[in-house]
């Protein structure tokens, strides 16, 4: 099997940077899928907000949908994102659906769900919530076998 040099120097850059590396690929992709279960079965939706305060990556959704419920029933969950040239992105964890974001991430969530053609009243609406994680950790992974661990 031939091994991508390439890729696997751009998966040990990522794994270095930790956090922030996962928070750069995250929002360098357009979408991202987020993985939810019900009972025995598995939901993936599309998400595209991510942002980092104190260690931790924060993610929006609203309380009226059905990722909010789900994770609320079972906070487990895992996330994947493909980018090219660098493989993809698998981050697992628990959900922490306490909503402790910032004045700033509230406006930029917000904004970028307008962005979306989602409408809420203002950043604090109050069906607008923000949830991070507990437990997470991430790897990188390629086509060619690899899979690097990033430090959180």
């Amino acid at each position: 099997m031939a091994i991508n040099h390439a890729s696997t120097e751009v998966n040990a850059e990522i794994a270095a940077g930790g956090l922030q590396k996962v928070l750069e690929y995250l929002t360098g992709v357009p979408a991202w899928y987020l993985a939810t279960t019900e009972g025995d079965q598995p939901h993936v939706r599309p998400f595209s907000f991510a942002a980092e305060h104190e260690g931790r990556i924060w993610f929006c959704t609203a309380t009226t949908k059905d990722v909010y419920r789900e994770l609320a029933a079972n906070p487990k969950f895992e996330l994947t994102a493909w980018k090219s040239g660098s493989g993809w992105l698998i981050m697992r964890g628990e959900a922490d659906l306490v909503d402790q974001a910032t004045p700033e991430i509230r406006q930029a969530g917000y904004e970028h769900m307008l962005d979306l053609g989602e409408y809420h009243s203002g950043p604090d609406a109050p069906e607008l919530t923000f949830f991070s994680t507990l437990r997470a950790e991430a790897w990188i992974c390629d086509i060619d076998g690899t899979k690097t661990r990033v430090e959180l």
